[in-house]
């Protein structure tokens, strides 16, 4: 069997002000979902039938992206992602499917991080309406540490550009990568799970309506473009210390937003004094918050105490890559 496997990713900076025209920063986590694919006398996925309408990533992969008409396909999906949580399922799954898909019909072509990022982005866009930003299946098939926003970023070395016919029209996304510095390696990513999952279209709603209401609230925005810039600055510098301030201060302005929530505070409020930051991470309202630490251990065991579940990851895992079975 063909096996794929795609990680999801977490927002350091730049969540809600993306969608006003600011820089988003995600980083690759090493947790994320792995596919294999293999012939089959019927169509399975995980051992039961096949039903394409409960699957739209797969199904728009196989019959749009590939226009498979071959012998059917058994499929294994094994996921250590937490769902609805803002760690990027879908998009994992829809780059690990198409690397596995690629490497059982054309075993013999290289992988492309970039015509995957594609792939995946149109299939989460057919799944949502229409409506989809290319941050998570960019950052999952590339890996690293990624950058969309409507232009290029200074400081950042520009990968591709993106576009999407949305029901408000044309969208146009640059995606960018940042090289980090090996000093960063000193830290790892502890990722919290409330347990709570997250609408991010709900979130996103939500925000636009309170800055109809208050007007003023724009400007936290903008502060948080500006603390995006400053956090990109200090990880191109390798400041570990400096980056966790932009984390703690980007997570202040996300309170003001109204994004954050009870489970939220109470996991981030518990790894800080551990930490060299930690906010939300995604959407918020529910879903993850994330912390930078030196003593990844120690903060998880913080964090299973205050009722979160706990993932340890590098910053900046590798992307979307072909398992050996």
């Amino acid at each position: 069997m063909a096996s794929g496997f795609a990680p999801g990713k977490c927002i350091l900076f730049g969540e809600h002000a993306v969608v006003y025209g600011h820089p988003a920063v995600a980083v690759a986590i090493d947790s994320g979902v792995r596919v294999k694919v293999g012939q089959s006398e019927e169509w399975t996925l995980e051992g039961i039938p096949f039903e394409p309408s409960k699957h739209p990533h797969i199904s728009h992969i196989l019959n749009t992206v590939f226009e498979y008409d071959g012998p059917p396909l058994k499929m294994e999906v094994k996921s250590g992602l937490f769902s609805a949580a803002g760690l990027g399922s879908s998009a994992a799954l829809s780059n690990a499917i198409g690397a596995a898909l690629q490497a059982h019909i054309n075993p013999s072509q290289s992988l492309d991080p970039i015509a995957l990022a594609r792939m995946g982005h149109s299939a989460e866009a057919m799944a949502q309406k229409g409506r989809a930003s290319p941050t998570d299946t960019a950052t999952s098939a590339l890996g690293g540490c990624i950058v969309v926003s409507g232009q290029q970023v200074e400081g950042t070395r520009h990968v591709f550009d993106a576009e999407l016919e949305t029901p408000e029209g044309l969208r146009e996304w640059s995606i960018n990568a940042v090289d980090l510095p090996d000093s960063l390696n000193e830290a790892c990513l502890v990722i919290g799970f409330t347990g709570e999952m997250s609408s991010t279209g709900k979130m996103v709603e939500g925000v636009a309506k309170r800055l109809e209401e208050k007007p003023e609230l724009q400007g936290e925005m903008d502060a948080i473009g500006r603390i995006t810039s400053a956090g990109l600055t200090a990880m191109s510098a390798g400041s570990l210390e400096a980056v966790g301030m932009a984390m703690d201060a980007c997570h202040e302005k996300l309170q003001l937003l109204g994004v954050s929530s009870p489970s939220l505070e109470a996991l981030v409020e518990a790894a800080r004094p551990h930490s060299l930051g930690a906010k939300l991470t995604g959407s918020g309202g529910g879903g993850c918050m994330i912390a930078l630490a030196r003593e990844p251990q120690r903060v998880a065991e913080a964090i299973e105490v205050a009722g979160g579940s706990p993932l340890i990851s590098r910053l900046g895992a590798p992307g979307v890559r072909l398992l050996e079975d």
